[in-house]
């Protein structure tokens, strides 16, 4: 199964693909708990209270995960098939035009032409072992190619969901350890949602071989960008 799954990710470069997944998503899911946490602050501050249950944040906050794991699974695994069903079908066409054309070259053949080309019966027979071997490899191929795409469909769907389901709990840590969050849990949440995002601005950096700076710069600002726009928009 490992050797298989070596190979399927090799023929459709799933791991670069599951890696961008993984980022993005993970991103995606931090941002948005960070967002619903902001809210729970917002409340906290306007109502001149001085805590709120956990219990609360965390439902809110595993709910949307949740959510986000179910629609990440399903949303990428139904559009992965759909693009392969689209290729399928345009391939099969493709052949099926050359085919046809094919057919039409043979037709304008000479008719002595085939003669010579059928004088022995040898000739014949290891033509038919070529064309039969070429079809078990094409049929071999595609076939490995189909498991291939279908591996990488589940693995990148698995990935797509869950991604942003761990980055929506990781922004929720601290609430499990306390039964009342002050506004101390909440620098605490924001605190590790900035180390992460700072850590995946240092793994892009490292994958793309580019400036580390400028992929924490431009991370840091999105969640920058986040807070603003949500503490405008609650206050």
């Amino acid at each position: 199964m490992f050797e298989k799954a070596k190979t399927y990710s090799k023929i459709t470069n799933l791991w670069a693909i599951a890696r961008r997944y993984f980022v993005n998503n993970f991103y995606d899911g931090m941002l948005t708990v960070l967002g619903i946490l902001l809210g729970f602050l917002t409340v906290i501050l306007k109502e001149g209270q001085s805590s709120v249950d956990t219990h609360l944040v965390i439902l809110t906050g595993v709910g949307s995960s949740i959510s986000m794991f179910i629609s990440g699974i399903t949303g990428s695994y139904l559009s992965e098939k759909a693009e392969q069903k689209k290729i399928k079908e345009e391939l099969n066409r493709a052949m099926i035009i050359t085919e046809e054309k094919d057919i039409e070259l043979d037709d304008d053949v000479n008719i002595k032409e085939i003669e010579k080309a059928m004088l022995t019966k040898l000739s014949n027979n290891i033509e038919i072992k070529k064309t039969s071997t070429l079809k078990q490899k094409k049929k071999r191929s595609k076939n490995i190619q189909e498991k291939a795409e279908t591996f990488a469909s589940i693995v990148v769907s698995i990935v797509n969901g869950l991604s942003p389901f761990l980055g929506g709990l990781v922004p929720l840590i601290p609430f499990f350890f306390v039964p009342v969050a002050y506004f101390s849990t909440f620098i605490i949440s924001f605190s590790i949602i900035l180390v992460c995002i700072i850590s995946l601005g240092v793994f892009l950096g490292v994958v793309s071989k580019e400036s580390i700076l400028k992929y924490i710069i431009q991370m840091v600002f999105a969640f920058a960008l986040t807070l603003i726009i949500s503490i405008f928009l609650l206050s």
